[in-house]
């Protein structure tokens, strides 16, 4: 990859042990490359550090050593501050809870993460950018409601368009579908790869619904602290 938008090299993340151990490594010298654009799932298995992971990816936590390069700006070498502003500016993200703000209306819960931006040109016209995104996920009528009006997949669209509204650069997603039933967890597939296509935005998401997974076009496990390629599942004869 000529171009990256994301190159993590040799990262490791440990914990300290209990009564002065050694300290307990969850992720091991793992290498990820990623560039603008792409859609890539992460899978494996439970406590194998996948959060931990998308957590370092988005700022909100450091490796212990490695290498960790966003947007072209060494993560390592920067403070909380500056930490705060990729966050903010160029990483949307999206969890397994929705977190809306219950006294906001689905209008007001997408504009939220404009008020923190000190970029005119990101204020400037977030009410019609927000409307415009909101049409495209099916809620333009659905503007004024309530999160407790909602159902549970409305709930996570308006939470997907308000990860988009200062217009990352990345949108992270841990098990966005893993609080909702079959048939909503499909239709919010299908709009995160229409997103990703329509956008341009790149995509990383943790999952342990191997259908989503399979949707974004790379599929890496984490097992013993490292990535590898997920083997395809197999298929019948």
């Amino acid at each position: 990859m000529s171009e990256l938008l994301l190159d993590l090299e040799g990262v490791c993340k440990g914990y300290e042990a209990p009564e002065g151990g050694a300290p307990v490594f969850v992720l091991n010298q793992l290498d990820l490359k990623v560039a603008p654009g792409e859609s890539v799932a992460i899978i494996g298995p439970s406590g194998s550090g996948k959060s931990t992971l998308l957590n370092i990816i988005g700022t909100l936590d450091r490796p212990t050593s490695g290498k960790a390069v966003f947007d072209g700006q060494d993560l390592l070498a920067m403070d909380e501050a500056g930490l705060a502003d990729v966050r903010n500016r160029k990483i949307g993200f999206v969890f397994q809870s929705h977190h809306l703000l219950p006294q906001c209306s689905v209008l007001e819960n997408v504009l939220v993460p404009t008020l923190a931006s000190d970029d005119p040109a990101l204020r400037q016209g977030a009410e019609d950018r927000a409307r415009k995104l909101l049409d495209k996920v099916g809620l333009g009528g659905r503007l004024s409601h309530k999160p407790a009006q909602l159902s549970g997949g409305e709930r996570q669209r308006t939470a997907v368009v308000r990860a988009l509204i200062n217009r990352p650069k990345l949108l992270l997603a841990d098990e966005p579908t893993g609080a909702l039933d079959r048939g909503t967890s499909e239709h919010l597939a299908q709009l995160l790869v229409d997103l990703n296509k329509e956008l341009g935005v790149t995509l990383i998401l943790v999952t342990h619904a191997i259908p989503l997974a399979e949707r974004m076009s790379r599929l890496l496990e984490l097992r013993d602290g490292k990535l590898a390629v997920a083997r395809p599942p197999e298929t019948k004869a």
